[in-house]
């Protein structure tokens, strides 16, 4: 990733509460961020610190108390929630801990879901969701259901699914939380592919280090504000 590549995403003093009874629960207080586009950010914390209330903000989940949010040209934060669900559609590929597939529909089915919400011919829909499970190499199990595969598996077709749309951003939530070591360094490997080969720009919230350690850069959240910022050995190699 160039080191001069222009912000994707700029968080511009954001703060983030939530009313709990009568008291107000500060999550994020003025934070400030630029990712530029390309880079794989990982975001680090104690539970608590407001690293996936940020993932969320940046996503479009949910929106900032004060302050903005802009992906790319979008100013995301002024946006109503029936804006920010197309917005979303669109430009966001989410991956889960829990992959959230549907278990009655094959890979296949799982994978189309996102494009239904599209204005697709089905052939153009087709190409997509096989090339999606061509590229996280899962072709040869489109038509099994998510009971018949391995949770390293699981997780390829949610990651398929994440980047079907062709999305400006990836988003992932603890994606390796619930994988055994191998199939966790098979998952890390193949967000590293998307980065290189389709120039994705990847936000990832991770509890393990050696995940992070796979980013470009790694900022550490604590009481809902960043308090470090450091670029892993294999960034700087």
């Amino acid at each position: 990733m160039s080191e001069t590549a222009a912000p994707i995403v700029r968080v511009a003093g954001i703060h983030k509460y939530f009313r709990r009874g009568g008291d107000q629960v500060d999550v994020l207080n003025n934070l400030s961020l630029d990712v530029p586009a390309g880079e794989f950010l990982a975001l680090m914390g104690p539970s608590g610190s407001g690293k996936t209330t940020l993932l969320n903000l940046i996503a479009g989940l949910d929106k900032p108390s004060s302050g903005e949010v802009w992906v790319g040209d979008a100013p995301i934060y002024t946006y109503s929630e029936a804006q920010l669900a197309r917005w979303r559609t669109r430009n966001i590929g989410f991956v889960f801990q829990f992959y959230h597939l549907m278990p009655v529909l094959t890979a296949y089915r799982n994978v189309e879901l996102p494009l239904l919400l599209l204005n697709l011919t089905a052939s153009q829909r087709k190409q997509q969701v096989e090339t999606a499970l061509n590229i996280v190499g899962l072709s040869d199990r489109m038509q099994h259901r998510p009971g018949q595969l391995s949770g390293g598996q699981q997780q390829r077709v949610g990651i398929a699914r994440a980047i079907v749309t062709d999305p400006t951003l990836i988003v992932a939530d603890e994606p390796t939380g619930d994988l055994d070591a191998k199939s966790a360094v098979e998952i890390l490997d193949l967000l590293g592919e998307l980065q290189r080969s389709l120039g994705k720009t990847i936000i990832m919230v991770t509890h393990d280090p050696r995940a992070a350690e796979r980013a470009d850069r790694i900022l550490h959240l604590d009481k809902g504000q960043l308090v470090s910022e450091e670029r892993p050995a294999m960034a700087t190699a």
